[in-house]
């Protein structure tokens, strides 16, 4: 079976859960669409978990590239900090990143540059054919006009656009999303997978107490762990 979820932003208990849940197996793979890290304290162990895992796939989503570019700036020494690069940090850290630094400075160098290394490897999209659906999986998506001319847009539209979730982009695909909670894209799915208009929006805010939700593509079915 091929399932996905999003914004786990380390929610490991959670995480762990869902796989028992989905009776997760080697024969299976699993879309994760972003947002790993921040917020939650879990967010380097799941890291270092899915790494060990080649049927668990890594898309890229906001925090994940904000982690990954400030990370790396960490010098091997005890030099000082750029005044920029401090405040970027600072920022960072107000938007949930202190837990994802304070889990990565606790690995040792080798499992640093693993994490760092690992990071790179996150692709922007997929897209699958499954039982006779056509997915588009991305952490998000940008307005219908530029998702119509996919040539047109840039890797930014897929971790920071805005979808409408009103309209149908496609009628022979369907649009995987997480980064929305989506009791902020209708008040009734709160806490629930969102499925309208071949949209399918997967991030329900676990990490603000709701339940993590998954889909399995093969069937549409969807799970939740709490």
């Amino acid at each position: 079976m091929i399932y996905a979820m999003s914004d786990l932003h380390g929610c490991y208990n959670l995480f762990k859960r869902m796989l028992k849940r989905i009776h997760f197996c080697d024969q299976d793979t699993l879309y994760i669409l972003g947002d790993i890290v921040d917020r939650g304290a879990g967010g380097i162990q799941i890291l270092l978990e899915i790494m060990g895992h080649s049927n668990i796939i890594p898309l890229l989503g906001n925090h994940d590239v904000m982690a990954y570019s400030l990370l790396k700036k960490l010098p091997l020494k005890k030099d000082p900090l750029d005044e920029n690069v401090i405040e970027a940090f600072r920022l960072w850290f107000l938007d949930g990143g202190a837990k994802t630094f304070k889990g990565f400075q606790s690995l040792d160098k080798n499992k640093r540059n693993d994490v760092l290394m690992f990071f790179k490897t996150f692709k922007i999209y997929k897209e699958l054919d499954i039982n006779g659906r056509h997915f588009f999986l991305s952490h998000t998506v940008p307005e219908k006009e530029r998702m119509l001319d996919l040539d047109s847009c840039n890797w930014e539209d897929f971790i920071l656009g805005e979808p409408d979730y009103g309209q149908q982009y496609f009628y022979d695909r369907y649009i995987v999303t997480g980064h929305t909670p989506t009791g902020l894209i209708d008040k009734s799915f709160a806490g629930k997978i969102y499925q309208k208009h071949h949209h399918i929006a997967i991030d329900c805010g676990a990490v603000f107490g709701n339940p993590l939700g998954c889909i399995c593509l093969d069937t549409l079915k969807t799970f939740y762990a709490e």
